[in-house]
């Protein structure tokens, strides 16, 4: 897993994660929230399992949902990554970046070398298994972060 480069926040640098923070919580959580826009202009937020590989973050989506169909008219989206119950506990990565289909819509199989590493990832991750089963209803997509900002409340008191 390689270290990703941020640009460093302006406000929140005292709790600002390092990169090698960042890609530590992503690696370990399990639930993202991803935000798209319908064609009308309507934000659209859901729940979903995610994969991080150090540079991109990897979703495993119905290829016949509305996250789909918003992705495909706009690909711009917004990606929250948080836990914590009380405040002082709160950490948190938000990305953003373009959605991008990889491998067949929908999955069903093939080889494909790019989806290799997301798809062991995310079988272990998940199934603890070696490999994704296909359902030829998934598909793939890649987010490149073109801008991260994240935080950690636990640093404030150190």
């Amino acid at each position: 897993m390689s270290i990703l480069t941020v640009t460093p926040q302006r406000r929140g640098r005292a709790i600002a994660m390092t990169p090698a923070e960042i890609n530590a919580f992503l690696a370990s959580e399990r639930t993202c929230r991803v935000a798209s826009l319908s064609a009308q202009g309507l934000p659209h937020v859901t729940a979903l399992w995610f994969v991080w590989d150090g540079k991109a973050l990897w979703l495993n989506s119905l290829v016949r949902s509305r996250r789909w169909a918003d992705l495909r008219t706009n690909p711009a989206v917004s990606i929250l990554v948080d836990t914590g119950h009380d405040f002082a506990e709160l950490r948190g990565v938000e990305l953003s970046g373009h959605a991008e289909p990889v491998g067949e819509v929908p999955r069903v199989g093939l080889a494909e070398p790019t989806l290799t590493e997301p798809e062991q990832l995310f079988a272990r991750k998940y199934a603890g298994l070696d490999a994704v089963p296909h359902d030829g209803r998934h598909a793939w997509l890649r987010i490149t972060p073109s801008r991260i900002v994240s935080w950690d409340y636990r640093k404030r008191a150190r």
